[in-house]
């Protein structure tokens, strides 16, 4: 897509989301908010142990409880196996609604719809189970040897993922120093305020419509067609407002559950997760273990990286093979490394199941890079932007291994202008202060830089689907095959419809994500919103304005390129004070022309851009405590054009808040029989209002050729430096070389001890 030229004013402009007001003053409906006539109420009963098969369940006690309508085990579900991630639905497949096998604390044994929910939870403690335990693992390097016993038929690695260019062993016997280090990252819990919730109805006329929360409405209605045995047209998923999703709702977690309770008793099913039972049943980032090797020169050129990745991907294999392969392209698009191989071994363990989250994988590979990089540059008295300038790819980057460009590269330029904003010599000279008073109190500053693709362009058709009607008074109906989820990608479809046909915002309306009404959509993952999806409402906006510029040609009259639209008219340029109003035109293409001024275009992304960003951040230590404080934090990112900064900074300081627990404090911890200990919000200590540091964003770069109206996507990206750059902050400040996430104040005790 070329770059078009805005004449509107649309873009650049600061705008809120779409439905702001509906959320701020409570009016904005979630699933767990919606009722429908005789609506059965679901609760699930989940195992209490990691690993078992379930020697026998007696239901009969809930099921002649009163008010109970529908009592489903594994004896009563169909037996189909499902992937539950759409990226990876059609691959391996082995999860089941309910199975005899039980494979972590969490799983789903039961499910019980009533006609209340006290009456529900009653019902589950008349469900009595008899479990035959089996040998559990909860640590993927355990789970993986060869004497491990196995969670699925085949044994508990899942797959093994190579990719490559030039000669790695070759390379690290060219280099003058050679590192080797080992990086763990846990689990985290997505934090959406919304639990995972669904609303199912199976009708009379055996139609099966469920609401839901889901990033991937599509793919869900794949899924449960398949279960149930239903064609795609008996099947109706529609994406109800969506409380955060940081890709934790691209599964499916309940939906068949609630279905298939809808099935069984013929009246509407809600579920709705408490936060207890949400954390350590729904899914997880995925924890990793990377082992990095890295030969250099004495001068700091990289000439080898050796990643060699463990994946616990928990119970099932849900999208771990795609977070696998993602995570590896990406450290081919950031340095002009001749010699990089990667390899990922993903791991069956008895946990929860791993799944995407906002950087999908990226976090993870680009903190141990990052980290390494910052104990080099140390060991070689060199500065780390120093070190980092030498390697980074230039402004045309293209993929070494198949010389795929990467679009506008601008992450040279992120570490300059950060450098710039964050007033690195003086922080520099600041902690060098701190080392030399030597009190308790010491302060630290670090960076990293990281990359992150928009799209699954080589992996996936990439579509979105987009339909635009004008009404008879000139407004306009935007039907999008994807769903906001706070992120505004929606609200961006609806300032590129505003900019290209001079409507105003307000004359805007939305509906998204519903399998019945709109177009197909690959899914709101993969940092698509803009890139992609945003793509694909220019083009359906063209193809709307092409329909207008003939109604007005004939209306006003005037030649077809001397028309322009703005302030909610057709404008001849010709004859400036000639001009017709939409709903004008619209009356003429139904009583002249006798035709809806609608349009149905697929936009199929042919490129693939990458977003860069270099974070710089000043922590505070306590050494007698560990306590870290963080005491300000500048972000620069390469973003093309910000086509609403508003929303772009938002997603920037949100990703940091995001980014900043996952380096000092969140992480979800299990005990010894493998039950999740830390299943409320507060326990898993996501950071606060009050704990977060100033942060100033900033953005460099010039509009991306591919990206529509220059643009590029920033969700994602904007997470994966944040936990290098904040432990690279701490190491400096205690002269430490912390590996481990979380950061806590013990971790950071025992590394002063060493």
């Amino acid at each position: 897509m070329s770059c078009e030229t805005p004449t509107n004013g649309m873009i650049g402009n600061r705008i809120p989301v779409r439905d702001a007001r509906m959320k701020v003053t409570g009016q904005l409906k979630y699933t767990a908010d919606m009722k429908l006539p005789r609506m059965l109420h679901a609760k699930v009963l989940f195992s209490p142990v990691a690993h078992a098969m379930i020697r026998s369940i007696d239901t009969s006690e809930a099921e002649a409880l009163p008010g109970v309508r529908a009592v489903v085990t594994y004896k009563n579900s169909p037996d189909t196996p499902f992937n539950c991630c759409g990226e990876n639905i059609d691959e391996t497949k082995n999860e089941r609604i309910f199975d005899q096998h039980i494979r972590y604390v969490g799983d789903k044994v039961a499910a019980v719809a009533a006609d209340t929910i006290q009456i529900a939870e009653k019902a589950l403690r008349l469900i009595k189970v008899e479990y035959e335990e089996l040998p559990f693992y909860t640590d993927p390097e355990e789970a993986m040897k060869e004497d491990a016993y196995p969670i699925h038929e085949g044994g508990n690695i899942a797959e093994v993922v190579n990719l490559g260019q030039g000669d790695v062993d070759a390379g690290m016997k060219e280099a003058d120093l050679v590192y080797e280090d080992r990086y763990s990252l846990p689990a985290v819990h997505h934090g959406a305020i919304e639990t995972h919730a669904s609303l199912a109805y199976y009708d009379a006329n055996g139609k099966l419509t469920v609401w839901s929360p889901s990033q991937d409405a599509f793919a869900v209605r794949v899924n449960l067609s398949r279960l149930f045995g239903l064609k795609m047209s008996r099947v109706r998923v529609v994406a109800s407002a969506i409380g955060g999703g940081f890709g934790g709702k691209i599964d499916m977690i309940v939906d068949h559950v609630a279905a298939l309770l809808s099935i069984k008793t013929g009246q509407p099913v809600r579920l709705v997760y408490t936060r207890r039972e949400d954390i350590p049943s729904s899914h997880s980032r995925h924890q990793m273990i990377v082992y990095l090797k890295t030969g250099l020169k004495k001068d700091g050129t990289v000439v080898a990286q050796d990643f060699n990745v463990v994946i616990n991907a928990g119970a099932f294999a849900g999208g771990s093979s795609s977070v696998a392969w993602a995570m590896g392209g990406k450290v081919f698009r950031i340095m002009d490394t001749p010699n990089i191989r990667f390899k990922a071994t993903e791991v069956y363990t008895n946990c929860t199941c791993g799944a995407a989250m906002r950087g999908f994988g990226s976090p993870q590979v680009f903190f141990a890079q990052q980290r390494q990089f910052n104990k080099i540059a140390r060991d070689l008295d060199m500065d780390i932007t120093e070190l980092l300038l030498k390697n980074l790819k230039g402004e045309r980057g293209v993929d070494l291994r198949d010389g795929t460009p990467l679009g506008d590269v601008y992450v040279k330029a992120c570490v300059e202008k950060g450098m710039e904003l964050f007033d690195w010599k003086k922080g520099l000279e600041e902690q060098a202060a701190s080392k030399a008073e030597g009190g308790r109190y010491r302060v630290g500053v670090g960076m990293a830089v990281a990359a992150h693709g928009n799209g699954v362009f080589g992996v996936h058709p990439d579509t979105t689907g987009i339909i635009l009607r004008m009404n008879e008074d000139g407004t306009v109906v935007l039907s999008s095959g994807c769903c906001d989820m706070g992120n505004g990608s929606v609200s961006l479809q609806g300032q590129f419809v505003s900019e290209i046909l001079g409507v105003s915002l307000e004359d805007i309306e939305y509906v998204q994500a519903d399998t019945d009404t709109t177009l197909w959509d690959l899914g709101n993952y993969s940092s698509r919103g803009t890139y992609v999806s945003g793509a694909a409402a220019v083009k359906a906006a063209n193809a709307l304005k092409d329909m207008l510029i003939e109604e007005a040609a004939d209306l006003l009259p005037e030649d077809p390129d001397r028309i322009v639209f703005h302030d909610g008219k057709a404008w001849s340029l010709n004859y400036p004070d000639r001009s017709a109003t939409m709903a004008e035109l619209a009356h003429h293409a139904h009583h002249k022309s006798q035709r809806d001024l609608i349009v149905a275009e697929t936009f199929a992304s042919r490129a693939m851009a990458v977003s860069y960003g270099a974070h710089f951040v000043k922590t505070q230590v306590d050494t007698e405590t560990g306590e870290v404080k963080v005491l300000d934090y500048v972000a620069v990112h390469d973003v093309g054009t910000p086509l609403n900064p508003m929303s772009v900074e938002g997603q920037i300081e949100g990703a940091i808040q995001m980014g900043l627990g996952y380096a000092l404090s969140e992480g979800i911890v299990r005990d010894d029989k493998g039950r999740v200990k830390n299943s409320t919000l507060r326990t898993c200590h996501m950071f606060t209002a009050d704990e977060m540091p100033p942060i100033e964003v900033a953005l460099v770069g010039k509009p991306e050729e591919t990206g529509p109206y220059g643009g590029k996507s920033i969700g994602e990206c904007s997470v994966v430096p944040a936990p290098a750059a904040i432990v690279n902050s701490v190491s400096n400040a205690v002269e430490g070389d912390y590996h481990d996430l979380p950061l806590r104040k013990d971790v950071v005790l025992a590394g002063l001890q060493k």
